[in-house]
């Protein structure tokens, strides 16, 4: 489904990604590995094209000069200079990190706001399915978005992402700044989400132990750089993985 061959990224002349290449099949579920400022969120500002609105207004107001190489494939088609809001119609959704909402907007707002590529019927369908997949946020269809725990708020951006009925959704770590029984909670959301509707879900994750258990594939990136890949059981078993992030 999606495959990604030697991608370079600049941050002017710092080298955010250096030659990484991965690729996720349909169904899968899989994971990037990283510390913070790994690379991770470039890697999924990259996938999603919301790298390229970034380089065009640090371009506009004489900003750092943001540099893209290297082939992103989407179904077998090159996507790498394809603008965000037509990935999002080909079905590239993504729940970006530290959960962005509308604070002023209600649950149920910020879900119809964030399907406005979909007809009233189909936002109908997709927020009950949203609510089915994160049934907390039921109670809460009329609070402001701006008054949800980080969890809550975590459950309705990828509700958010939910609407535009995505073929692959990518999660830019979900999981920051939750309590480990939040973490658990939305891990079996999104493992729901996987099994029952057949989403391919890209996952990015400083916080491995809970994320290796459920994933296909994982790679682990470091300073940009892809250091190790594996099934999610060979990454848990391995040494290195064991030391840098589980601490044994």
């Amino acid at each position: 489904m999606l495959e990604v061959q030697n991608l370079l990224v600049f941050f002017e002349n710092a080298l955010a990604l250096n030659d990484f290449s991965m690729t996720v099949k349909k169904g899968e579920i899989v994971g990037v590995i990283g510390s913070n400022s790994a690379g991770k969120t470039t890697l999924m500002n990259t996938l999603s094209g919301l790298i390229i609105d970034m380089a065009i207004k640090e371009r506009r107001k004489g900003g750092e000069r943001i540099t893209v190489y290297g082939r992103i494939l989407y179904q077998g088609k090159e996507i790498t200079t394809t603008r965000p809001t037509d990935r999002v119609k080909r079905g590239i959704a993504l729940a970006r990190e530290r959960h962005p909402v509308f604070p002023e907007s209600s649950v149920m707002e910020n879900l119809k706001i964030a399907g406005y590529l979909r007809t009233r019927a189909e936002i109908k369908e997709v927020s009950e399915y949203a609510f089915k997949v994160f049934p907390a946020l039921m109670p809460l269809k009329s609070r402001k978005a701006g008054f949800l725990s980080g969890g809550e708020q975590q459950m309705l951006s990828i509700g958010m992402s939910l609407m535009v009925k995505p073929k692959l959704l990518l999660l830019d770590e979900p999981l920051l700044g939750l309590s480990p029984m939040m973490q658990k909670t939305l891990i079996s959301a999104i493992c729901n989400l996987q099994r029952e509707s057949r989403i391919t879900v890209l996952i990015t994750e400083q916080f491995a132990r809970p994320v290796l258990p459920i994933i296909d594939r994982g790679y682990v990136i470091e300073n940009g750089m892809l250091t190790l890949s594996g099934t999610g059981q060979e990454l848990m078993d391995n040494p290195e993985i064991k030391a840098a992030y589980f601490g044994v």
